[in-house]
């Protein structure tokens, strides 16, 4: 279950050409610092450990975030990754469904699980899941989930039922939602086309809680690494941080964080090796990045999410049922795919007419979605 996302952002004023080019120069750090742009990598494990949480709401979609960022990466391969448990679909973070590398787990929870209950205690009280519930719901799950069982929600239910709590709807998400945060659930393989839950301490067998300071700093950096240039408030929102915490994080990381200022904004960043290299705006012909409704380089940011839009072009950097069309990083329309038997087909929507290179870039960035799905990629 998921609450909101974060509000649309008000469009930031362009300051002159100036500006502009600052700007640029933001955006094309921050296609790169995701791995949108540049070397990509080399496997679902590198593109998730490296983000610490992707936003994985719609799951299929969210799947394509992880392949666009990672070389010869298709759906096959991140399902592989899913089913295996290396790749994990859990609540933390704002909270909504995330992917989590079972490598992380443990920090995630001990920096993100606090900060998810709060935002979560009103629904709690609302639909009775206190304590009492909590304790005899985990007892449940650890008997009939215990011998490596994956259930889905609907088996859980009847478990629940079976034992006094029938517990449906809402309910029975913040039932889930909870124990995925106290660390008794997580993702279990897929049953047909249906999610299912397994025990954490099957699924992930040694994972570890950390101390709050060290894992804080963790979420910090990798906040930084994959989205910086951002700001305070950016990182606040994508985290469900209160601004003492989020300040934390930036002194606990120390001298590797570093800021600067762009038309009275303040933005940080975590300095890397190839920092200079990271500046850099793609070589030669324009780039066309297709982006997924609640990808990282949307969802990821909340008061300087307004940098990707262009003057004349789309005000909204999300709309529903459709998806981000970047060029050159920069938002101009959307996009929707439809599956047939022999092919993808691609519509573009309230994207200005693409001629010469840029319908070859158009058509580039289609057959990588394609790639994605198995099948050849019609662009109309």
């Amino acid at each position: 279950m998921s609450q909101a996302s974060c509000p649309e952002p008000k469009q930031h004023p362009v300051a002159g050409r100036r500006y502009a080019a600052r700007v640029n120069d933001l955006v094309g750090r921050r296609m790169r610092r995701q791995n949108l742009w540049g070397p990509p990598l080399t496997s679902v494990d590198d593109v998730v450990r490296g983000f610490g949480a992707m936003q994985a709401q719609e799951f299929r979609p969210a799947k394509w975030s992880i392949a666009q960022r990672a070389s010869g990466v298709t759906e096959v391969d991140v399902d592989a990754a899913f089913a295996a448990g290396r790749l994990l679909r859990t609540h933390v973070l704002r909270p909504t469904w995330h992917f989590v590398h079972a490598d992380d787990i443990g920090w995630i929870l001990s920096a993100s699980a606090p900060r998810v209950h709060a935002a979560n205690a009103y629904y709690y009280r609302q639909t009775g899941v206190d304590d009492d519930v909590t304790r005899r719901s985990r007892a449940v799950f650890e008997r009939v989930l215990g011998d490596g069982t994956h259930l889905t929600r609907k088996e859980l239910a009847a478990h629940l039922a079976e034992a006094g709590m029938a517990v449906t709807g809402v309910p029975l998400a913040y039932v889930i939602i909870r124990a995925e945060l106290d660390g008794v659930l997580v993702s279990g393989a897929m049953k047909g086309n249906q999610q299912t839950y397994a025990l954490l301490d099957v699924r992930v067998p040694g994972w570890m809680r950390t101390d709050r300071d060290e894992a804080l700093a963790e979420l910090t950096r990798h906040y930084y690494a994959r989205h910086g240039p951002a700001t305070v408030r950016d990182y606040r929102t994508w985290a469900s941080l209160t601004a003492a915490e989020a300040r934390r994080g930036i002194d606990l990381v120390g001298s590797a964080m570093v800021s600067e200022t762009i038309d009275d904004r303040t933005y940080w960043l975590l300095t890397v090796d190839d920092d200079a290299a990271a500046r850099a705006r793609p070589p030669g012909d324009p780039v066309i990045d297709l982006l997924q409704d609640f990808d990282e380089y949307v969802i990821g940011y909340s008061e300087s999410r307004d940098v990707i839009l262009t003057a004349g072009g789309p005000t909204e950097t999300l709309r529903a049922r459709l998806r981000p069309v970047l060029l050159d990083g920069r938002l101009v329309g959307y996009w929707r795919h439809a599956l047939t038997a022999s092919a993808v087909e691609i519509e573009t929507v309230d994207v200005p007419a693409f001629r010469g290179v840029r319908a070859a870039a158009m058509q580039a960035a289609a057959d990588r979605f394609g790639a994605f799905v198995g099948r050849p990629a019609r662009w109309r």
